[in-house]
């Protein structure tokens, strides 16, 4: 939204001028009221949703923030409770009851009616992140019996609340997913047309059971182009359908768990700026322990050489830019790999290809490398230092821009071939890994050349 739109809209509120503050909102979008509302605080959130007309008000709600409809919740009354819940879309209401306290939940489920309270009761029972939990079930279904006029008059009678009236269901006398039609389909058959004869029918119909893992809904969808999924149970029987909006936002929060738990962090659902320091702190602290602790064993193999270094200075001085490289180079390949499984790109019969691919893309830049920094040492300490020095921390460098090539590509393959997320094996991970190792090559090398 526009500064200075926001401006005016905040002008009005101070001024008490509620009449042509709804006048401005009513003629916005849904999505940027929701953002204005976000930026208020909770008194004014919840004067100015009020006065919204009643048939956005269900919509801007599913777009705030759980902390704020919490907040609205909280300060309305049961009637306005039970209203706006039964204005929500199903998938949106379930939504905002997984993310608030229970007692939230109690007061909004005593005060919606019987069916809708079963149908959200049903959907809170899924496990979290399945395709169950996701759906909606206020989709367009169509039986294969009807003709094309009865299906257009359904559609005219009960599509209006529905999440897309675009793509229809088709079922049989067992409520079995057995084919799809699109409104278009309707328009352009013939009336008497039946729906079994116009369908789309395929036995390998594109379809998710409510178990499924959202990850691998966001993919099908990627995959075939779809802007719903229908969803059914284990005999088949269409239960609901997820669209387009979720999937996106399913996207969004899993490359936003991938992104966190590379950088070796607990994932979390809320903003940074509305995350408390000491959540902070616990979604961070476990990781950074274990790499701390694990740089033991960099220090006990600096240890066990202390003798070499302190006859030959010159080593020493490399270390941090044989570490530094070694750790970026692992950090290049497990970033590739891991968005190549992620992407489905990669798999893990494709490994041995992997594995060559990255040695030999070590191999090319290591060497650039080391002539570049043999160049480096040269220039700088000058030809009267000790040129082996040069030639050992080159070779080094190519040993380790390889050895970390390798180990990058590697992990996280062994991370999918045990289940785990491969995600875990990014940066801080692979260099601890990898700084260890260097310096056990770049210590042997330089034993056997210089001593």
């Amino acid at each position: 939204m526009e500064k200075d739109y926001c401006e005016n809209l905040l002008n009005l509120l101070a001024q008490g001028d509620f009449s042509n503050l709804k006048r401005q909102l009513s003629e916005m979008n849904v999505v940027d009221i929701a953002e204005f509302l976000g930026t208020l605080e909770k008194g004014q959130l919840v004067r100015v949703f009020r006065i919204l007309p009643k048939d956005i008000s269900a919509s801007v709600f599913s777009y705030l923030e759980s902390e704020d409809q919490v907040d609205i919740v909280g300060s309305i009354t049961d009637n306005e409770l039970g209203s706006l819940v039964g204005e929500l879309f199903l998938d949106d209401a379930v939504d905002f009851l997984e993310e608030v306290p229970a007692n939230v939940v109690t007061r909004v489920l005593a005060n919606t009616d019987h069916k809708t309270r079963q149908m959200i009761n049903t959907f809170l029972k899924y496990p979290e992140n399945s395709a169950g939990s996701i759906m909606t079930n206020e989709m367009v279904e169509l039986h294969d019996r009807f003709t094309v006029a009865q299906a257009i008059a359904h559609i005219r009678s009960t599509g209006v609340g529905k999440e897309t009236i675009y793509s229809c269901y088709c079922i049989d006398n067992g409520r079995r997913l057995i084919g799809t039609v699109s409104l278009s389909d309707l328009i352009f058959n013939n009336e008497g047309a039946f729906i079994r004869d116009i369908m789309h029918e395929d036995e390998k119909m594109i379809c998710v059971n409510t178990m499924d893992d959202q990850e691998a809904v966001a993919d099908i969808a990627k995959k075939y182009d779809l802007l719903s999924i229908p969803v059914v149970d284990n005999e088949k029987r269409l239960v609901g359908i997820i669209t387009i909006d979720d999937i996106v936002d399913i996207i969004e929060e899993e490359n936003t768990e991938d992104f966190e738990k590379m950088a070796l962090m607990h994932p979390s659902d809320d903003e940074y700026l509305k995350t408390g320091v000491f959540t902070l702190v616990k979604n961070r602290i476990v990781w950074l322990l274990v790499l701390m602790v694990s740089a033991t064993f960099t220090g006990k193999i600096i240890d066990n050489f202390e003798g070499m270094l302190a006859v030959m200075v010159g080593l020493t001085a490399s270390i941090p830019m044989l570490m530094d490289t070694g750790g970026n180079s692992g950090s290049q390949s497990s970033t590739l790999i891991i968005r190549g499984l992620a992407l489905g790109e990669i798999q893990m019969k494709d490994y041995p290809k992997v594995l060559i691919k990255e040695i030999q893309v070590g191999m090319l830049c290591g060497i650039i490398l080391a002539v570049v920094n043999f160049g480096r040492m040269y220039l700088i300490a000058g030809p009267e230092k000790n040129i082996p020095i040069y030639i050992v921390t080159s070779l080094s460098l190519i040993c380790a821009v390889v050895l970390s090539k390798a180990i990058g590509c590697s992990l996280p393959i062994i991370a999918k071939v045990f289940k785990l997320d491969p995600a875990l094996m990014a940066g801080p991970l692979i260099t601890t890994i990898v700084d260890a190792l260097v310096l056990i090559i770049y210590f042997a090398l330089a034993k056997t050349f210089l001593m």
